[in-house]
């Protein structure tokens, strides 16, 4: 019997672009997507047809796609949003046109592409449907306005029937249409078997992400720097690229830091799964995150996460059980990770986190994006 989805439309804010012959996209978009095509007979994508940022692109793994052109838009300034009021009659149109060709609709948030989609949406309240909502789902973080009007159509039953939302992490007190959806890196093939690490010794941190403000790889850098003048030895050994690395550079060489900070730049998987294994803690200190994937990333090799509460890390952390939650604030974080550091309990934790981090496997994900388009797909955290 095939169970596949005869017609899937993707409705996304990342470009498809076609290049070489081929459709191209955001990289780590483009991994996920060719598993819901994967379950698909036919492919189509609702997106943008502008490409206004220089970022990681790869072509999609078929080559069986259509696309429903709309321009790029956005509600940023008044000239932006008189732009936007013009294009939106022809934004619409399209995303009726792709909607009723479709036998399953997915859509991609939070994005202003996917809020005009969760209003056109309504007209097909028959259709199979679901949502990935890529952002922190929180019901207490401070979000814009488009963001929480998307969550507030997508709590309402009423408005998304035959829809289900999957989003990171399991938030007590939902509506019944949403459930907790991991996203992951490494395959069932990649576990590897706990072995306990020397905290006795330098202590080794991996940072794995983009060098901007919301990253705040500074603060991660200077958390280095004070456990060291504390007389803690460490070691952070930092991936990633992005506008800030100058600044970041400057700052190692006035203080002097070459010692113990490491900027490697953009690596291959390869490499940063290298340095986790070997690890002993990864670093996260972000303002905000959808799904923070460096601290599934290093939990799936034992490598201990401090990170700040943002989005669903503290579920992800077990609420402290699997990790060390530490406020955004220098010395504060330093003083909570050194309590942590003097329990003797770090092995128990890595532990934990490994093992909560390899259930969450890249074939798992496939074999849940299959039951979410067979209509079979139930929560399981």
């Amino acid at each position: 019997m095939n169970n596949k989805t005869k017609k899937l439309l993707i409705i996304s804010l990342a470009p498809t672009i076609l290049k070489d012959g081929k459709y191209w996209s955001y990289s780590p978009y483009v991994n996920e997507i060719d598993v819901w095509f994967k379950y698909a007979d036919e492919h189509r994508i609702l997106a943008p047809f502008s490409y206004p940022e220089d970022v990681l692109v790869k072509p999609f793994s078929t080559s069986l796609i259509k696309r429903y052109y709309i321009p790029f838009f956005a509600f940023n300034s008044i000239f932006n949003i008189l732009k936007a009021l013009m294009y939106m009659p022809l934004i619409v149109l399209q995303m009726i046109r792709a909607m009723a060709w479709a036998d399953h609709i997915h859509l991609r948030c939070p994005a202003n592409v996917s809020l005009i989609a969760c209003f056109v949406q309504l007209l097909f309240p028959f259709k199979q449907k679901s949502t990935k909502y890529a952002g922190n789902w929180d019901p207490n973080s401070n979000q814009p306005v488009g963001y929480r009007l998307q969550q507030a159509i997508l709590r309402n039953t009423m408005f998304t029937r035959n829809m289900k939302v999957l989003v990171y992490g399991d938030w007590p007190g939902e509506t019944s249409n949403v459930h907790p959806f991991i996203s992951a890196t490494y395959r069932d093939k990649e576990r590897v078997p706990f072995q306990a690490k020397d905290y006795s010794q330098e202590l080794v941190f991996v940072f794995a992400g983009m060098l901007v403000p919301g990253k705040r790889p500074l603060l991660t850098i200077q958390f280095i720097e004070q456990l060291n003048q504390q007389g803690i030895p460490a070691r952070l050994e930092l991936f990633g690229d992005g506008p800030l690395r100058l600044e970041l550079e400057t700052y190692i060489e006035q203080q002097k830091l070459e010692s113990c900070v490491t900027m490697h730049g953009n690596q291959d998987k390869t490499v940063v799964k290298a340095a986790l294994q070997t690890a002993h803690f990864n670093m996260l200190l972000s303002k905000s995150e959808g799904w923070p994937k460096a601290v599934a990333e290093g939990m799936f090799f034992g490598c201990i996460p401090v990170s700040t509460a943002v989005s669903c890390v503290h579920w992800m952390m077990g609420y402290g059980e699997r990790g060390i939650l530490v406020e955004p604030h220098l010395e504060t974080a330093v003083a909570q990770f050194i309590k942590v550091l003097n329990s003797e309990n770090l092995e128990r934790m890595a532990e934990l986190a490994m093992d909560w981090s390899q259930a969450y496997t890249f074939d798992r994900l496939e074999e849940d994006i299959q039951k979410v388009l067979e209509g079979t797909f139930e929560s399981r955290v």
